[in-house]
């Protein structure tokens, strides 16, 4: 198993929006090898005393913090997957996307303990 983890600031008005254009990705993803994607709106972010996800992000009042993160069966399962999709033009944007890209945070990570997964 391998995760790619992201954290969104996303703007409150576009959550339908942002909803739509995961829920797009995520069906071209699982052509890719993905295996689960989990896509999380915020309801309980707290301000921390020196860091949150929210400065995090540099979010706006107007945000919600989106966390999420998929489910790859292995590093090389994703390293390839995101090759291929750089040349699939399914990927490329036509119209605005629901965030700002430019303060979205990426991680990938080879876990060491998972409950409830074999």
């Amino acid at each position: 198993m391998y995760i790619a983890g992201f954290v969104i600031p996303v703007p409150q008005e576009k959550m339908e929006a942002y909803r739509k254009w995961a829920e797009k990705g995520s069906a071209i993803f699982k052509e890719y090898g993905c295996i689960e994607i989990v896509e999380s709106w915020e309801d309980n972010v707290p301000t921390g005393r020196y860091t949150d996800f929210r400065r995090a992000v540099d979010a706006r009042d107007d945000e919600k913090i989106v966390f999420s993160w998929q489910v790859w069966p292995d590093k090389a399962t994703l390293d390839s997957a995101e090759a291929r999709m750089h040349k699939d033009e399914r990927f490329n944007i036509s119209g605005e996307i629901p965030f700002d890209p430019r303060r979205l945070i990426l991680g990938c990570f080879k876990p060491i303990y998972a409950m409830g997964r074999e």
